[in-house]
């Protein structure tokens, strides 16, 4: 797909979400992001966009209502003339020992990571029909690609990636057909989260066979990889340095 005139949505635009939409601004992508209380992080992003040339919406939204998932694909398309890319990056991780993971934990997890997934797809479908096909990356996790949890406290989101891995190839499967193609990320250390000690980052580096973190453009590397693609889909890609195989 080349990317120049084409429009992009973006859920959960922060941090890799706003390298990611810089790199697609400079190949010649219009930008929409949505944001849920990151506003001015959401500014940030948009603001990197527009400094490419390129336009950029940025579009409040909780994702776990299904009306908001449904408003910011409509809303991004009608501001921006049309939807040929979209990006579900938004997600909850929040660690929960096993016995304190209650319903509402569960069901805030699921709705953001798959969930929202698909009805922002279920959302943006008749857009990209309208403009004769499109592509649609889904996120999951390393862990969930591997095929086994690694991490205890992550139950709901680890149930949640997988489940990502079975929706990225069931839309992949359904949406063949209308020239949309559907593929998922699955990162691994890209960026330390916040509050991690130096400890913890060196382990991780130890038990990453390249040895270090990939960096946010690593990720915008695979989603550029993606979308030049034309006959790849119901893939998903790990980008973890490795970290799968030891």
């Amino acid at each position: 797909m080349q990317l120049e005139g084409k429009v992009a949505l973006i859920t959960g635009g922060r941090r890799i979400g706003h390298v990611v939409a810089a790199q697609l601004a400079a190949h010649g992508a219009d930008i929409a992001l949505s944001y849920a209380r990151s506003r001015d992080e959401a500014e940030q992003t948009a603001k990197s966009v527009r400094a490419s040339g390129r336009r950029a919406e940025i579009i409040r939204a909780d994702l776990a209502q299904a009306a908001d998932c449904q408003a910011f694909v409509d809303g991004a398309a009608d501001a921006l003339g049309r939807a040929d890319i979209l990006l579900n990056m938004a997600s909850v991780y929040v660690a929960h020992a096993f016995d304190n993971l209650t319903a509402a934990d569960w069901d805030r997890s699921l709705a953001v990571d798959v969930r929202a997934a698909f009805l922002c797809a279920r959302a943006a479908v008749p857009h990209m029909r309208r403009v004769g096909g499109g592509r649609i990356i889904n996120f999951s996790d390393w862990t969930a690609r591997s095929g086994r949890p690694r991490y205890r406290g992550y139950l709901s989101y680890y149930v949640a990636k997988t489940a990502v891995i079975g929706l990225t190839e069931g839309l992949a499967l359904e949406l063949a057909p209308d020239n949309i193609l559907v593929n998922a990320i699955a990162p691994g250390p890209i960026v330390a989260p916040d509050g991690i000690s130096d400890e913890e980052r060196r382990a991780v580096e130890e038990a990453t066979p390249l040895g270090r973190w990939g960096g946010a453009s690593e990720i915008a590397n695979a989603v550029l990889a993606l979308l030049d693609s034309d006959f790849v889909t119901g893939e998903t890609l790990r980008v973890d340095g490795g970290r799968h195989v030891k």
